[in-house]
């Protein structure tokens, strides 16, 4: 993702799953006028977890359930499902987070199949 020179790689692969996981990538720029690069760094990170979330919320809409909708149709027919899967994403793993020379930021997120299980939500095998 982030080479030794510092820069982020031009094309990778940017979510998906396996049987498992589903995954995601975000990246976060930074502010190039604050002075702090702790704060940089901080803020570039927090962009990247929100850009990954987002990656995230979008693979497991496409996730087909065991009825034969896919989860983005059964949560716009029962909002409180569509309320679980958004904090279920918001709950998921930050597994890598990587800095650039610039001090922008990609993070890899994962998030347990057997949670949206939990949640109530059967996916099909």
């Amino acid at each position: 993702m982030i080479s030794k020179a510092g820069e982020i790689d031009t094309e990778w692969e940017e979510q998906g799953e396996n049987s498992k996981y589903f995954f995601a990538r975000g990246i976060g720029a930074a502010d190039q006028t604050l002075e702090n690069k702790t704060q940089r760094l901080a803020l570039a990170r927090s962009a990247a977890i929100v850009s990954a979330q987002f990656n995230m919320l979008s693979t497991v809409k496409g996730a087909e359930l065991a009825g034969g909708d896919n989860v983005a149709d059964a949560m716009i027919k029962d909002s409180a499902m569509a309320s679980q899967v958004r904090a279920l994403i918001r709950d998921a793993q930050v597994v890598r987070s990587e800095w650039s020379s610039d001090d922008g930021c990609v993070v890899s997120l994962r998030l347990p199949k057997s949670a949206l299980k939990n949640g109530g939500l059967k996916l099909a095998d």
